[in-house]
């Protein structure tokens, strides 16, 4: 059962999506990372997922919690959202500005 899982994300990550943005400019993408950070995750490589795309747990979470927000209405579901949203939209701009700083793309 390992084997068809591992074969499945091989053929998977053989089939992750180019940046268009990187493709046309030639450097990173606020978003790039994202993809391989997802695959981590779903293989079950908590840190693996966060080094390559810090935000990828708060979105995945995000996501689910939306969803169960909807479905039963939490007192403070909203708020919790906005807040959740917000620090997501924070670490992204962090993680660009560490990603340029790191590679020396400002002179």
């Amino acid at each position: 059962m390992a084997q068809q899982h591992n074969g499945f994300f091989n053929w998977l990550n053989h089939h992750l999506f180019t940046c268009p943005f990187k493709a046309q400019f030639g450097f990173d993408c606020p978003g790039c990372g994202l993809q391989r950070s997802g695959m981590a995750l779903l293989q079950g490589d908590f840190i693996e997922s966060f080094r390559l795309y810090p935000p990828t747990i708060l979105m995945v979470f995000l996501g689910f919690y939306t969803i169960f927000h909807l479905k039963f209405d939490f007192k403070f579901g909203a708020l919790i959202i906005k807040s959740t949203f917000i620090a997501i939209a924070v670490i992204v701009v962090i993680n660009y500005i560490y990603k340029i700083y790191n590679h020396q793309l400002i002179s």
